[in-house]
């Protein structure tokens, strides 16, 4: 069926997080885009609308519709054109259908506020997931771990169906482009991690055990002006650790350049509802020392190493006796990829087109 037919039911995909592309969300987005650029939309029995940023406007060329981020429009939901299905890819956003006609998918990914909140701005959080929770038709969480969350945390209504979607992950494809960040010394070894440096990473932990480890290097890389980045800044220059450095953001090609030369990727984390890096490094077939906390144990399926001690000397012993063997290993490398393969957007994305038309009882 050619989804140009303007008779076709339509399923808006909430992609406002665009405005903030360097972002978990926002790179999870970003990777919508890509895949609904090259797939031959066509074939479904609907057509997609995307809630995009303007300057997104055309970004899948017209095989979509588009309908704009923007206050009026968040202030005055009933501007927006009719739709069948209205899927928020998070439980974040401020955007929601305004007719009760319209179907309304919900994907949870976290339920971070439950642990970095209180008084008052946790309540105002509880409320605003529960009525989201309430007005959904359907929800998907993104582990099994997430889904354990909302019965903990959430009234779980009763007929609302809650399907687990793992997220998609991106790899690079052979001959990607990538490129060594300023700043990186290309004659060390060296350990990789990634994300918001917030204190619910841990980073810290890391930054502590590296003092075992004075022939490798540390880069961190993600957003670097908060609080807890400037406590690790003041840890090393206390400590006079050379081996330790924050990147800030780095673009696509630097972070592809970081996985795939990096000795192993090292992920301490104490709170995921997926764990979106692990997996990353993984499909550049990389060694992961991970966390076990939250959703890790459950992404990390066996094929990373898990810390269940954070002092420096135990999270050194891990790395040191299982490196050796995970490089050497080049039947365990073929499988890391291999598991990282299992998350594919092809997966991902056919996983809520076959959702999408069962909520249109297609």
């Amino acid at each position: 069926m050619n989804n140009t037919n303007s008779s076709l039911p339509k399923v808006l995909l909430d992609l406002s997080i665009l405005k903030h592309p360097y972002c978990g969300l926002g790179q999870i987005a970003l990777n919508y885009v890509r895949f609904i650029s090259t797939a031959d939309m066509s074939v479904l029995p609907f057509r997609m609308v995307l809630l995009v940023p303007k300057k997104f406007y055309g970004c899948c060329g017209d095989k979509v519709d588009y309908v704009p981020r923007g206050s009026v429009f968040r202030h005055f939901p009933w501007l927006y054109p009719k739709v069948e299905i209205w899927h928020a890819m998070h439980q974040l956003s401020s955007y929601r259908p305004y007719s009760r006609d319209t179907k309304y998918l919900l994907t949870i990914h976290d339920f971070n506020f439950e642990y970095e909140k209180t008084s008052r701005k946790l309540e105002r959080d509880r409320r605003s997931m529960q009525r989201k929770i309430d007005r959904a038709d359907c929800i998907t969480c993104i582990s099994h771990f997430t889904e354990s969350e909302l019965s903990r945390w959430m009234r779980r209504p009763e007929n609302t169906p809650v399907q687990v979607i793992y997220n998609g992950v991106e790899w690079a494809a052979a001959g990607s482009p990538d490129r060594c960040p300023a700043g990186v010394d290309t004659g060390k070894p060296f350990f990789f991690s990634i994300g918001e440096i917030k204190e619910k990473k841990n980073f810290m932990a890391a930054v502590r055990m590296m003092e075992f480890f004075p022939d490798y290097n540390l880069y961190i890389a993600g957003k670097d002006s908060t609080p807890y980045a400037d406590e690790i800044r003041s840890y090393v220059r206390s400590n006079r650790l050379s081996n330790v450095f924050l990147l800030g953001i780095v673009e696509d090609a630097e972070r592809q350049w970081l996985y795939s030369h990096c000795e192993a990727f090292l992920f301490p984390s104490l709170f995921e509802g997926f764990g979106l890096p692990v997996i990353e490094a993984m499909s550049f077939g990389k060694p992961v020392f991970s966390s076990a906390a939250t959703s890790l144990a459950e992404i990390g399926a066996g094929h990373a190493c898990f810390w269940t001690d954070f002092a420096p000397e135990a999270m050194a012993e891990v790395v040191k006796g299982n490196l050796p063997r995970l490089l050497q290993d080049e039947s365990l490398r073929e499988k890391r990829i291999e598991y990282a393969h299992t998350f594919s957007y092809e997966k991902h994305m056919q996983q809520y087109f076959e959702l999408y038309a069962r909520l249109l009882g297609k």
